[in-house]
């Protein structure tokens, strides 16, 4: 509710629509996949609680993590118009999801514009989160990658869970799996986290990371946080506000 309203403010109908995509929550637990590449695509999910992450193995048997999921994303979004998967997701920790086929947003877009153009934001935005990983990939250094990418994870936590951007938070990443999201070696990524301590920008203590300085770190990454905060509200700005709807 708090990723959605972020881009808009909701009405009770919508709410009410929204709720339904998060019935029948199901525990799972880390390492578990939900779904794998060429798998049969007919449902989304909603994530309640805890992280995943997108995958593809490439024909050596490396592996190239393509996004992480947060506490309020939606998942499968990129998959709707194919019959198999893209990609394979799997838990990076203990959580809880809730299943829904595609049938259930065809419901959702014939009954509520706003989400259905919320919908689209967030897909649009997904792409974008691609893109940027690309960058981040073909074009930064290690400290440049690793800066960047916390700083983004840092202003998605704000928009779904704070509130306000946060620069303390609960990262529960391995150096397997930051080697794999940055394209560096796990040894790499502990050397770049001990460089940007020791530059009193960034401290990590097992999962929990706290960002010392913003205005430096955003420096060091050259990061440009438009891609992350733009919301859909000036668009909306000629429609009637939702206390005129119900009146």
């Amino acid at each position: 509710m708090r990723h959605f309203s972020y881009y808009y403010e909701l009405s009770e109908h919508d709410k009410s629509l929204l709720l339904a995509l998060e019935q029948s929550p199901m525990a799972v637990e880390t390492g578990t996949t939900l779904w794998e590449e060429g798998d049969e695509a007919k449902e989304f999910c909603t994530f309640k609680k805890g992280w995943a992450y997108s995958y593809r193995f490439l024909e050596n048997g490396s592996r190239q993590l393509i996004e992480l999921y947060l506490p309020g994303d939606i998942i499968g979004l990129r998959e709707f118009a194919f019959s198999q998967r893209l990609a394979g997701v799997k838990m990076v920790e203990d959580g809880e999801v809730c299943f829904f086929p595609h049938q259930h947003l065809l419901d959702l877009f014939r009954r509520s514009f706003v989400l259905t153009s919320i919908l689209f934001a967030i897909a649009s935005r997904q792409q974008v989160l691609i893109t940027e990983r690309l960058v981040n990939l073909a074009r930064r250094n290690a400290r440049q990658k690793l800066a960047h990418f916390l700083l983004e994870i840092s202003q998605r936590l704000s928009q779904t869970q704070t509130g306000s951007l946060s620069d303390s938070f609960h990262l529960p990443l391995s150096q397997e799996l930051f080697a794999d999201l940055l394209g560096l070696s796990p040894v790499h990524v502990s050397r770049t986290f001990s460089a940007l301590h020791e530059a009193g920008l960034v401290h990590r203590e097992r999962h929990h990371v706290t960002l010392h300085d913003l205005q430096a770190l955003k420096r060091e990454a050259d990061f440009d946080e438009r891609y992350l905060i733009d919301n859909m509200r000036p668009l909306f700005s000629g429609l009637p506000r939702i206390s005129d709807k119900a009146s």
